[in-house]
């Protein structure tokens, strides 16, 4: 792939990915779409490059090895932070461009808000989450707690602190509260609505304590030094996609993708704040 690097006449696709092969039909679809649509920009291939984690994709933003990365907003900040990485446009996946995380306990819990978390478990998914980790990670930080991992959901727990797990599911995590594993639970609003995540038979002993503001769903971002004109290109066909029915399956293909929208004044700086949110992770609790 490094034949390709700034070759200006290849647009490269990336995505951090534990699954290449099944990622790769889903990302493949679209590029081949959007290529042709490039040739007055002096595009004439595309090509995917796939990344085991952020560390490696902000690597390969900085060397120019991919232009355009598509990404959970909470990544995408991170290799915004660590590579200069510009989000070019919102992604709706099943007709949602936005989400926030929501923050759950038993009925019977004594914890009855945000502000009784001290001394109490909280189990997030895994930390690359948006919704499940930074995007909360940041709002407890926010409210002066200070958090620490727990060697299981067992663990003894100081009082001071927050203590934390990761379950992996969002499934896992409605069980580990449902079960008393834990004290409280978070997942995206989106999650807690899905009786695939949250199951009937749970909920009623379930209940919401506290939630986050929205960010959106997901991103489409670019590296700092790509040509405008392929930049701007490239984001006149992603919103041009949405009305054009020889982008339907690619589009469906690409995550469930229902259109790609411009980065809002609200967006943006949601998206700014989610930066700040995901430094103070890093910097704080990693």
């Amino acid at each position: 792939m490094s034949a390709f690097a700034g070759d200006p006449g290849v647009l490269v696709l990336g995505r951090i990915s534990d699954d290449p092969k099944a990622h790769y039909e889903q990302l493949k679809a679209l590029l081949d779409y959007v290529v042709p649509r490039m040739k007055d920009v002096g595009i004439r291939e595309g090509r995917i490059l796939m990344a085991k984690d952020a560390t490696q994709m902000a690597s390969y933003l900085r060397r120019g090895r991919v232009d355009w990365v598509t990404e959970t907003a909470g990544t995408g900040m991170l290799l915004k932070q660590r590579a200069g990485a510009e989000p070019l446009l919102l992604t709706e996946r099943d007709g949602t461009s936005h989400y926030h995380s929501v923050f759950f306990a038993r009925t019977d819990s004594s914890v009855r808000s945000l502000d009784d978390l001290r001394g109490h478990s909280v189990a997030f998914q895994r930390p690359t989450s948006t919704s499940a980790y930074f995007l909360p990670v940041s709002e407890l930080l926010h409210r002066g707690n200070s958090l620490e991992l727990l060697l299981s959901p067992t663990d003894k727990l100081d009082s001071s602190v927050v203590g934390y797990v990761f379950a992996r599911s969002e499934l896992n995590i409605a069980t580990w509260v449902h079960k008393r594993l834990v004290d409280v639970g978070v997942m995206s609003n989106l999650d807690w609505d899905n009786p695939r995540r949250v199951p009937t038979a749970f909920r009623q002993d379930l209940r919401v304590i506290g939630s986050t503001g929205n960010v959106p769903r997901a991103l489409e971002l670019v590296r700092a030094d790509l040509d405008p004109k392929v930049e701007e290109r490239l984001r006149q066909v992603l919103c041009q996609a949405a009305k054009d029915p020889q982008a339907r399956d690619a589009l469906q293909g690409f995550f469930q993708t229902t259109r790609f929208l411009p980065v809002d004044a609200a967006s943006r700086q949601a998206l700014d704040d989610l930066a700040d949110g995901v430094a103070r992770v890093r910097s704080e609790v990693e």
